[in-house]
């Protein structure tokens, strides 16, 4: 992983000030060893400098001899969408790995609204969410720049990628790629330890957030105002400002971004909406 030092030595410090966030994101991905963690930190450090709203983040898996994939998502995603995603297979994801490599490599901003005839269908779940362009960027095992290690796409409703965003994919890649490679590794290792610990008694967690916070939380992930929270659910925007806030001090966390990423890590957020 490229060290503060590297990255400060690509930068042309003085024209730039996003310098010293891609630093700060670098080094705090040293610590992520989970799914969970990689999320977090996907949400308060890597969104900072590439705003996004859906993360997918391929690695190849030498069990199964192809790359399987994740999806990192802060925001309701529809169902089809979401597998199409997931799917390594699908002809939305092989598309934009064959988009990739014949970039040669390079990182990649892709326009979902203007493709070809051909690509159209491909695109259609993307389109119809509201996500018209792709930034996309992956590693190659050497000398074989056709079979990728790892690939990650990055979109958001509303954002337009820039030559800047390219230039900030470019800086970050060697730390996405052994910060994901890393929660791959760590959790499959976890994974081979699980039947051993099976004889252990589970013990049900008490939600530390109640059912009206819940609730909150739902809107507050899909960008709600106090006020309109408030209207939501009949209650005072001044209610709802005192539970926000309820809910920072229980999950420890910063803002309200970072409670809806840990929430949803935490699987605090599995509950119907009402």
């Amino acid at each position: 992983m490229p060290t503060a030092s590297t990255v400060l030595r690509d930068i042309d410090l003085p024209s730039s000030p996003y310098a010293e966030v891609i630093v700060r994101a670098i080094e705090s991905a040293i610590s992520v060893r989970s799914r969970s963690q990689f999320f977090i930190w996907s949400q308060n450090h890597l969104d900072t400098i590439l705003p996004h709203q859906i993360a997918v983040c391929g690695a190849y898996e030498r069990a199964r001899k192809e790359l399987g994939f994740s999806v990192f998502y802060a925001v309701p995603v529809p169902k089809a969408l979401l597998a199409s995603l997931s799917d390594g297979q699908s002809s939305l994801l092989r598309r934009v790995m064959a988009l990739w490599v014949e970039g040669q490599g390079r990182s990649l901003i892709l326009d979902t609204g203007t493709a070809g005839s051909a690509e159209h269908n491909c695109y259609d779940g993307l389109l119809q969410a509201g996500y018209r362009q792709l930034l996309v960027h992956g590693v190659a095992r050497p000398q074989r720049p056709a079979e990728l290690e790892s690939i990650f796409l990055l979109t958001a409703t509303g954002g337009v990628w820039t030559e800047q965003h390219l230039q900030f994919l470019d800086l970050l890649l060697p730390c996405l790629h052994a910060t994901y490679l890393r929660v791959c590794a760590t959790e499959s290792d976890l994974a081979e330890k699980r039947p051993l610990a099976a004889v252990v008694p589970l013990v049900k967690r008490t939600s530390p957030i109640t059912e009206r916070e819940r609730q909150i939380l739902f809107w507050v992930r899909e960008g709600m105002s106090n006020q309109q929270i408030g209207e939501q659910l009949n209650i005072s925007a001044l209610t709802v400002k005192n539970h926000v806030q309820k809910i920072l001090r229980k999950l420890g966390a910063a803002n309200r971004a970072q409670a809806v990423a840990m929430a949803i890590s935490q699987k605090l957020m599995e509950a119907s909406r009402t």
